[in-house]
């Protein structure tokens, strides 16, 4: 039975080392000292693995060392390599360990690369750290090793980008002497129904051999079952257009919103209305943020581009999406003014930094640059959220967030605000009176039409 090393170990990689880890001794391998301590802890600030099942699985855990391997799974992820001495040992090592030295995945013989793929400051990937990753497994990889990568990716990227390298590192030759698949993440973070085991994955591997073993392998894991791609890059492609089809839906009626603004109407009575048409597919307008939805669409476009064609209608809905903060920002500012409300000086409270609501995650947030567009108007502007991280806002993003003053059980006193922005849609805001934080002349701005409309002025 093989050892499996999970690299990176953030929203993606932690969840599968956990669940593998029940089957198959395995390493959570991730540069980050700080982080590898709190999860040999026990300590996740992710908030999205299940903690007992983390805690349960860690190597030494009086719980894992009287478990046994799962027949099913054993059969499931066996051939005839393996004999009945060498699974009565696998049953005898399974757990997790968790380690930022790249000596502990030296005996691995399955990694899987979960580390992020971002975009720059011009919109194109940024494979560095793909490629980084890819570099330090060169130097660990062994005759019959498997390296699965996950993050998402173009189409053709495993095979044209990261199969060099290892081979440049290794010295190995590609599918005789190791071998590469791809399994798209589906990861959606603050998701507690739809997580990693019950989401169908799917799979793919550089021959049909490896296809068969890492499905193989997927398939002790996720009970939703698993799909079998015909080839890397088809696997590749599923997950670009999962993403650029929500952005696109999304685009849409972000674009109807900005029409119906200029109509006078409300785009959720709309909405509603068209909804009552057996095929109408409803979506609400919001901020497109996070780290899958506002940049995989990205690594599709840069390809398509490549091999000249230009892709209009991504392209066009990506624009759409990342006006919004703009737009938001400028509503609130042109109701200040139709109250009389002075622009210079006034508060503004933010409620909601993270990119989607009930989770941490600050990744890519568009929050930022509604409070970056209220300041040019000479706004003062506060941020305030329960979930998010203070100190990584502010390494993230160089602002501090209001951590009292906004609640009846606040130890300072509640402040009020000339305009108030519901971004983020966490059901703690819920509790909050909004009419407490509110001065005598304000506006109240729902970005996510979450709020009673009577306490509002504009949703979007």
């Amino acid at each position: 039975m093989k050892k499996v090393a999970v690299i990176g170990q953030g929203y993606v990689g932690l969840p599968l080392a956990i669940e593998f880890a029940h089957h198959f001794p395995v390493v959570g391998f991730d540069i980050n000292e700080e982080r590898v301590r709190e999860l040999t802890d026990g300590i996740d600030r992710t908030q999205e693995a299940d903690i007992e099942k983390l805690k349960a699985a860690l190597i030494g855990n009086p719980i894992l060392e009287t478990s046994t391997l799962d027949g099913a799974s054993v059969q499931q992820f066996t051939d005839a390599r393996y004999d009945e001495t060498q699974l009565n040992s696998v049953q005898e090592s399974v757990g997790l360990s968790f380690s930022s030295n790249i000596t502990d995945i030296q005996d691995a013989q399955i990694f899987i690369v979960t580390v992020p793929t971002p975009i720059d400051q011009l919109n194109t990937p940024d494979l560095r750290p793909l490629r980084k990753a890819s570099e330090m497994l060169g130097r660990v990889i062994k005759h019959g090793d498997i390296v699965i990568y996950e993050s998402t990716v173009y189409p053709g990227c495993t095979e044209e980008e990261c199969v060099p390298v290892l081979e440049k590192t290794s010295g190995l030759v590609f599918n005789r002497d190791f071998f590469v698949g791809y399994s798209p993440e589906r990861i959606n973070p603050g998701d507690k129904i739809n997580t990693l085991t019950t989401i169908t994955k799917v799979t793919s591997g550089s021959t049909p051999e490896i296809a068969e073993e890492i499905d193989r392998l997927y398939k002790t894991i996720i009970t939703a079952g698993t799909y079998k791609a015909p080839s890397i890059k088809v696997a590749e492609a599923s997950k670009a257009i999962e993403n650029a089809q929500r952005d696109v839906n999304i685009s849409f009626v972000n674009e109807l919103a900005l029409i119906f603004d200029r109509m006078g109407i409300d785009t959720h009575d709309v909405l509603e209305a068209a909804g009552t048409k057996f095929n109408f597919l409803t979506y609400k307008p919001g901020l497109v943020g996070g780290h899958c939805i506002s940049v995989d669409p990205y690594y599709l476009t840069h390809k398509a581009k490549q091999l000249g064609y230009y892709p209009d209608v991504i392209l066009s809905g990506r624009r759409v999406n990342n006006s919004i903060p703009a737009f938001i920002a400028s509503k609130v500012v042109k109701l200040m003014v139709a109250k009389d409300i002075s622009i210079r000086g006034a508060k503004a409270l933010i409620l909601g930094i993270t990119f989607k609501e009930n989770c941490p995650d600050i990744r890519n947030t568009k929050v930022v640059e509604i409070y970056r567009e209220l300041k040019e108007y000479g706004v003062e502007v506060e941020i305030y959220d329960p979930w998010a991280n203070a100190e990584e806002v502010y390494n993230e993003y160089g602002l501090l967030l209001k951590e009292e003053g906004v609640s009846d059980d606040s130890e300072t006193p509640i402040a009020k605000y000339e305009a108030i922005i519901l971004a983020t849609a966490h059901q703690a805001f819920l509790t909050i009176n909004i009419n407490q934080l509110k001065k005598e002349k304000s506006v109240v701005f729902d970005a996510k039409s979450m709020l009673p409309r009577a306490w509002v002025d504009a949703r979007l």
